[in-house]
């Protein structure tokens, strides 16, 4: 258990889980391309003793393992788990006292605390410009704070019960940001922050915030956790971390994280913004500039020895993907109860979490008819209808029964359990021109496109192919490659328009038609099928990543029938980039070979990449 980042990055060294890079390191790509280079060889946390143009030390990658991300959390996580079975099943308690009463001590780290003595984080104050300022990729904005906890209070209120703490992206520099005085705010829908920017636009008060860097690594990640409405983050950080959070407030009456490394306070002007971004985003694109709330900042405060907590996010997975799995780690218990009927629920991290969702679930309306999807479908509903997986643009859910038992987080067995079930005259269900995440530039205008869910029920009705079958030769097709059994991906030229796509897919399906490809119920078409097929990832990145469900889901014999879309042949989705998609992220080639050095013999970097 840490009372702060930097005992917690001391333990790590300690146990060799950390790596020094003793050279003097831009913030400007070259401390993204060292953390991306570490991330994707697994190794340790890094700890950048020297960032150009800062006093401050910085570290990244303290969660770029699961192995790791379960050594930080060693001592509570398991606590939590049982406080959050309790909670699913209070009868559990009851069941097991032994346990319970072991664990029902731990409850109490969930009740913040205010420091009664001047907390370590306000030891002194400096600027944003002095902080280490990490820009991660070529066509960024600016410099972003990517481990931001984002605090803010609803109008009327002291009561810390009431805060919502948010990681959402800062920018702390370029763009029309006047230096060390203005910052900007990101964030998207489903957002604590945007219901107490709702209520301050309707009062005269100043909305405050302020942004937490660092602290116990409970703290950021307790950030990202879905909690519910009106509970605060700070309870969840004091259970994870098995320390109480602690509090204080400014002469300005900011609230600080006494336990935080900096704390930027300041106050978002309610009726203006400013452009942000472009921002290198999650998805493996650019989110790109749009105007988003600014905010006047007061001051800048750090603790003594401040470690600066930052992230590099890009193409799935990356160190943020320790969140997800850490997530449902927590919540897997409380599944049940929040979506009565469902047994498992995965966000597929290597196709961006929110573009894809799978889930099972028990289909028990009327066992006795046919067993077509009926309460799987109310339950998928209210998946798409609830908080954040309500951003999810496809939603495929199979019934989990019990002669077919299939869970959604091994994703090759649940894609072929789907396949080879799933009727598209019928298990088709599209939302149109709804609200889609805030960084898919897939769909038909910023945060709107489409969402379809997917449906399965039943026995098999076909075997899949896993040999790529031999096909007529036409001009439209480059290239033909088997991605997963029943997947077939074709390369096609660059796509131009709608209208052009669909004279392509005419005639592929005019020229495959005399072909059986019901063995293949899934066609996907891309810009280069060798890279789609090459692994399991990358097929989820293209397929989900670059289709909007409505424009882009076409199929073989497709029909309307009240209102209903269907196909009786595969099924189409044409994953090409298009001409409104966000680019794709693509490293500096000059900073990369200058990394290159420091892998060698006598930097920093040797022996780990």
């Amino acid at each position: 258990m840490y009372d702060s980042l930097r005992n917690a990055v001391n333990d790590l060294e300690v146990n060799s889980q950390l790596i020094r890079v003793k050279e003097v390191v831009s913030g400007y790509l070259e401390a993204a391309e060292i953390h991306r280079r570490i991330f994707e060889n697994q190794g340790p946390a890094i700890l950048f003793e020297k960032i150009e143009h800062s006093p401050f030390q910085a570290v990244s990658n303290l969660y770029g393992t699961y192995d790791r991300t379960n050594f930080l959390f060693r001592h509570t996580l398991a606590k939590v788990q049982s406080l959050m079975a309790i909670k699913a099943d209070p009868a559990s308690a009851f069941r097991n006292p032994g346990k319970t009463i072991l664990t029902a001590p731990h409850a109490i780290y969930a009740l913040p605390k205010k420091s009664f003595w001047r907390p370590p984080v306000v030891y002194g104050t400096t600027t944003v410009s002095k902080l280490p300022l990490i820009h991660s990729w070529p066509m960024d904005g600016g410099a972003f704070v990517t481990m931001p906890q984002v605090c803010t209070l609803p109008p009327s209120t002291s009561s810390v019960m009431k805060s919502n703490i948010g990681m959402y992206r800062i920018q702390l520099t370029g763009n029309q940001y006047e230096t060390d005085k203005e910052i900007g705010l990101h964030y998207q829908l489903h957002r604590g922050i945007g219901i107490h920017h709702q209520l301050y636009n309707q009062c005269d008060e100043d909305f405050k915030c302020s942004i937490f860097v660092g602290g116990p690594p409970a703290h950021a990640f307790s950030a990202i956790m879905p909690m519910p409405e009106n509970i605060t983050e700070m309870t969840m950080a004091g259970l994870l971390a098995g320390r109480r959070f602690r509090y204080w407030r400014d002469e300005n009456n900011h609230l600080l994280s006494s336990d935080a490394d900096f704390v930027i306070t300041g106050t978002i002007v309610k009726n203006m913004k400013k452009p942000e971004g472009p921002f290198g985003d999650h998805l493996g694109y650019y989110s790109l500039q749009h105007d988003f709330p600014l905010m006047k900042v007061d001051k800048v405060y750090h603790r003594k020895d401040a470690l600066w907590h930052f992230t590099v996010v890009g193409r799935p997975p990356q160190e943020d993907s320790s969140f997800g799995y850490l997530i449902h780690q927590i919540v897997k218990d409380l599944t049940p109860q929040e979506f009565p009927g469902a047994t498992s629920i995965y966000a597929v991290d290597a196709a961006g979490v929110h573009p894809l969702l799978l889930a099972t679930a028990k289909d028990r309306y009327m066992p006795f008819r046919e067993r077509v999807p009926e309460e799987i479908l109310t339950i998928a509903n209210r998946i798409i209808g609830s908080g954040q997986t309500s951003l999810a643009k496809y939603l495929i859910i199979a019934a989990d029964e019990a002669d077919a038992p299939i869970k959604a987080h091994n994703i090759e067995k649940f894609f072929a359990h789907f396949l080879s079930r799933v009727d598209w005259r019928r298990d088709l269900h599209f939302h149109t021109k709804t609200t889609i995440d805030t960084l898919d530039y897939s769909g038909n205008g910023w945060n709107a496109g489409s969402k379809v869910i997917m449906a399965c029920r039943g026995q098999e009705i076909r075997a899949l192919a896993t040999n790529c079958p031999q096909l007529p030769a036409i001009e439209v097709v480059k290239q033909a490659k088997v991605a997963l059994p029943g997947i077939l991906i074709l390369s096609l030229p660059k796509w131009k328009d709608h209208e052009h796509a669909s004279h392509e897919i005419e005639v592929i399906t005019n020229a495959y038609t005399s072909i059986n490809l019901n063995d293949f119920p899934l066609v996907v078409l891309c810009d280069d099928a060798e890279f789609t097929s090459t692994n399991l990832n990358n097929f989820l990145w293209v397929t989900f990543t670059r289709s909007n469900p409505a424009t882009d889901i076409y199929g073989f014999q497709s029909f309307t029938q009240d209102k209903h879309w269907g196909c009786k042949g595969p099924l189409i989705i044409d994953a090409r980039i298009k001409t409104h998609h966000a680019p794709v992220l693509e490293a500096d080639q000059k900073v990369k070979d200058k990394v290159d050095q420091l892998c060698k013999k006598g930097g920093s970097l040797y022996g780990y990449v």
